[in-house]
């Protein structure tokens, strides 16, 4: 693998161009993983931003941020008038959904001690890599592409909606069984696609009463050291969880935004593409070609020392860009 991962699970990072990446190995093995768009905001940081708008006697405002990113901030003191500039911490991302954007939270900062301890950002705590051990950030991108993870005798299939994040179950054999069947899927889902807020899961009716507290007490002890609160099964066989929200996940990335999802992998792959030559060939499908920034190929160019030339292919598929190092 080429790197050497210890007995305890570590937070490893990529630097990556318009996205960071991190991932939780314990063992050469994924536990977890998270991606942070550049040119947003970080959950977990402290920003300035301006006052734009804010009612009367009400702790709360709509502020501007880095970026020109919107932010609903709130515990604000009285002093703080419009036009006037204050210090946030960054609760939770902007969070696009289908035909809106969730903007930014964030807690008024400005009279907490300089010091005082904040829940650090992985993306600022882990270790940074140039590059993932081979295949571990590949297998859970392309799991996120297509929202499923196969288990024994089924599937989970995961879908992004407006109000919650459902999961739904598909596979053989009785309810019960297909129920505990997939738990160990849905534990390494809600990590590796970073869930957060309202989930539902649909899992096969079960009928008798002790069937489904078997069911409530295995998925207690599969997500176990997962933050969350959660609904016993019902007898339709739903369960809800609620988990803390502190940004987009990878599902939500590709609900909202699959081909600009697709046009950062794809840079990934040109910066790691291996051969001798000087120039780096990305092959893309048409639709990603205007997603790629100028100022994305210009960094490319300065990490690889290559030229960039950009082609496309309509018989590519969004998630299957191809790159090379090629002679000019």
């Amino acid at each position: 693998m080429g790197l050497e991962m210890g007995p305890d699970a570590q937070w490893f990072v990529e630097e990556g161009i318009g996205e960071d990446r991190a991932l939780l190995i314990k063992n050469g093995e994924v536990l977890a993983a998270k991606q942070f768009w550049l040119s947003k905001i970080c959950a977990r940081t402290i920003v300035m931003a301006k006052i734009i708008t804010r009612r009367p006697n009400s702790a709360r405002a709509t502020c501007l941020g880095p970026h020109g990113v919107e932010i609903n901030a709130d515990g604000l003191p009285r002093s703080a008038s419009e036009g006037s500039d204050v210090r946030l911490l960054i609760t939770r991302e902007p969070v696009a959904e289908r035909g809106r954007l969730k903007r930014a939270q964030g807690k008024y900062f400005g009279d907490q001690p300089a010091d005082i301890m904040l829940p650090e950002s992985v993306f600022a705590a882990g270790k940074v890599l140039r590059r993932f051990p081979d295949g571990l950030w590949e297998e859970v991108w392309d799991a996120a592409s297509v929202g499923q993870i196969d288990f024994a005798g089924g599937s989970i299939l995961i879908s992004v909606t407006p109000a919650m994040t459902l999961i739904d179950i598909d596979g053989a054999g009785s309810p019960q069984e297909l129920s505990l069947a997939a738990i160990p899927a849905i534990a390494q889902a809600l990590r590796w696609f970073d869930i957060g807020g309202s989930i539902g899961i649909d899992f096969p009716t079960v009928a008798d009463k002790a069937g489904r507290k078997a069911v409530d007490t295995a998925l207690a002890a599969a997500l176990n050291d997962w933050p969350h609160e959660r609904t016993a099964m019902n007898g339709f066989g739903f369960v809800q969880l609620v988990a803390r929200l502190e940004g987009p996940s990878l599902l939500h990335r590709f609900a909202a935004s699959r081909v600009g999802a697709c046009a950062r992998s794809a840079l990934r792959r040109a910066e790691m593409a291996q051969g001798h030559g000087r120039m780096v060939l990305i092959t893309v499908h048409p639709a990603l070609k205007s997603k790629l920034k100028e100022e994305w190929l210009v960094e490319l160019a300065a990490r690889t020392g290559k030229k960039v030339r950009i082609e496309t292919n309509p018989s590519l598929a969004l998630e299957a860009p191809h790159a090379q190092i090629i002679s000019e």
